[in-house]
């Protein structure tokens, strides 16, 4: 029972894990920025969404850790 429920929350962790590294910009935009970088020049860069998408990876990457850890004890 504790085993399933485990496997349960590593899956919807992994998932939470995939869709924040998504939403996260690249640290170098490659050619996409070198095209559409006046835009940023203009609008300015969310640095906060970035930096909440960042934290939040932390997070859950740490929690998957974890439950990744217990799944291997039982």
């Amino acid at each position: 029972m504790a085993k399933t429920i485990v496997l349960i929350l590593q899956i919807i962790c992994a998932l939470g894990l995939i869709a924040t590294v998504l939403l996260q910009s690249g640290r170098s935009a490659g050619l996409s920025g070198s095209i559409a970088g006046g835009g940023e020049a203009i609008f300015g860069k969310k640095k906060g969404l970035d930096e909440l998408f960042s934290k939040l990876t932390a997070y859950i990457a740490t929690i998957f850790i974890i439950l990744t850890l217990a799944l291997s004890l039982f």
